[in-house]
């Protein structure tokens, strides 16, 4: 996000002015909307004392905001807000809302494989599950921190790493039992979107043109520059150095060394970028705000724009075991064809 003056700034900064600002996010798909407001929060190690609220069954939650989703082994997995967690079997046919111990809104999901896996979302929480989504525990809940959580990557089953507001970037080497804090720089923007390339580089997008990437596992991580300031919420790492970045106003850039240069890449709109996909017959889909939905058939060189006629907020798309894509955003869930979606059908 475009972030106003002296709403994020330097770790090192004033603490008489800074002190430290507290944040409530909540994802209206017109944006992320910040509402930030100056509080005494120290970061905490410990959880908070009162229990959680568990989420709320809903019939109509397929249809309420979503905001990521995962493919694994057949299975379909989507989240959103008051805690949904949604998973399909057939395909995204029928859907079916899970018992979840929280109703924070939830902002990332990743699955090592069809039974375990781990969702972050806000009030700093890590769920896990390790039934396939059947059941869950939170292994991670600070609500005193105001600090949500937006991404999270696992590289096998003990090591892991969780990304989000004011620079938070915490990790586990025990499956997500235990987690711990540290800073990757020395300014605390906002990390949106962690992803690994095929030759093992990890990148990270971040707010105020902040990209960050990391040659060794995650333990060391530099600073890049790019050709924009705005805010980026995602990163598709493609084959060798290359990577796509993209974020606000329609901006997105490509870099084939690393991201040490880079060169935007037209898109025809300047509606928010939110993901990236590279599908199995090796067609890129970037999704975005307004059913704004690109394609590139030339490995990211150049992109179509196939703007969808209901103009609803697209967070994400995975592809489906049969190679259809499943789409989530404000509509809910929502599975297509790639031929339906380029067609402009709705």
């Amino acid at each position: 996000m475009d972030t106003p003056s002296g709403t994020s700034s330097a770790r090192v900064a004033n603490p008489v002015t800074r002190h430290r600002f507290s944040i409530t996010i909540r994802w209206t798909m017109i944006g992320i909307l910040l509402t930030l407001v100056v509080g005494a929060g120290v970061r905490a190690t410990a959880q908070d004392e009162l229990a959680p609220e568990p989420s709320i069954m809903a019939r109509l939650a397929s249809r309420a905001l979503t905001l990521d989703a995962f493919a694994v082994d057949g299975m379909l997995v989507a989240v959103g807000e008051r805690g949904h967690i949604l998973i399909s079997t057939d395909g995204g046919e029928t859907w079916q809302q899970q018992e979840v111990p929280t109703r924070a809104m939830l902002t990332g999901v990743y699955f090592h494989d069809r039974y375990l896996g781990w969702v972050v979302g806000h009030d700093s929480a890590i769920l896990r599950t390790a039934d396939g989504g059947t059941t869950w525990e939170i292994v991670n809940w600070a609500p005193e921190d105001e600090t949500p959580f937006f991404d999270v990557w696992f590289a096998d089953v003990d090591n892991g790493i969780a990304i989000g507001a004011y620079g938070s970037y915490s990790e586990t080497t025990d499956g997500g039992t235990t987690w711990s804090s540290r800073w990757i720089s020395d300014d605390d923007w906002h990390l949106h979107k962690i992803a690994r390339s095929e030759n093992g580089r990890m990148y990270i997008a971040a707010e105020a043109g902040s990209f960050y990437r990391s040659d060794d596992n995650g333990e060391n991580w530099v600073t890049l520059p790019t050709l924009y300031q705005g805010s980026y919420f995602g990163v598709l790492p493609l084959e060798g150095d290359s990577v796509l970045l993209f974020g606000l106003r329609g901006h997105l850039f490509r870099s084939d060394d690393a991201g040490e240069s880079w060169e935007e890449i037209e898109t025809g709109t300047d509606a928010m970028l939110t993901d990236g996909q590279r599908l199995a017959d090796g067609t890129i889909i970037i999704t975005g705000l307004a059913g704004t939905i690109l394609t590139s058939s030339d490995g990211g060189h150049t992109f179509e724009l196939h703007p969808q006629a209901n103009r609803r907020g697209i967070s994400a798309a995975v592809e489906t075991s049969d190679g259809s894509l499943l789409l989530v955003g404000e509509f809910g869930v929502r599975v297509a064809s790639l031929s339906e979606l380029t067609a402009g059908n709705d």
